[in-house]
């Protein structure tokens, strides 16, 4: 494996963003929609062994003291290898005084906890399709 990382949006293929999202069974949209997101974010992060994306993430934040991680991926076949940490790491390197929020696609929690993030016991949240969301098991 030779990995190699991207802190920017110079060349991603869009397509490939949404199509790795919807491998690993997260939320995703048209490319497009990927494409304002990633450049409207804080920080981004990707991640290619020679020329293959395999994993990404970004961060949105104020860059002084709050922060939150979305869409942190990686394609199954190179799960499980330090990919996703080396992810929220790169970021949370970007952010380092800020308070950092996520919501972790289920099942992946225990994944968070061992990068020291904590359940929170006053998150909420407000979904444009809440009866997906709590169906997809993110709400009550």
């Amino acid at each position: 494996m030779s990995l190699r990382i991207l802190q920017d949006c110079t060349n991603i293929d869009w397509e490939l963003v949404k199509e790795t999202l919807k491998r690993v069974n997260m939320g995703y949209f048209d490319a497009e929609t990927h494409k304002k997101a990633f450049e409207n974010s804080y920080t981004v992060i990707f991640i290619f062994d020679e020329d293959k994306l395999v994993g990404f993430g970004r961060a949105l934040s104020d860059g002084a003291y709050q922060a939150a991680l979305y869409d942190i991926a990686v394609i199954p076949e190179y799960q499980g290898q330090g990919i996703g940490s080396m992810i929220v790491e790169g970021l949370l390197e970007r952010i380092p005084s800020c308070n950092v929020i996520l919501y972790a696609a289920v099942g992946k929690e225990k994944f968070y906890q061992k990068l020291n993030f904590r359940r929170l016991k006053t998150g909420m949240g407000l979904f444009k399709n809440s009866l997906l969301m709590q169906s997809k098991g993110f709400t009550e």
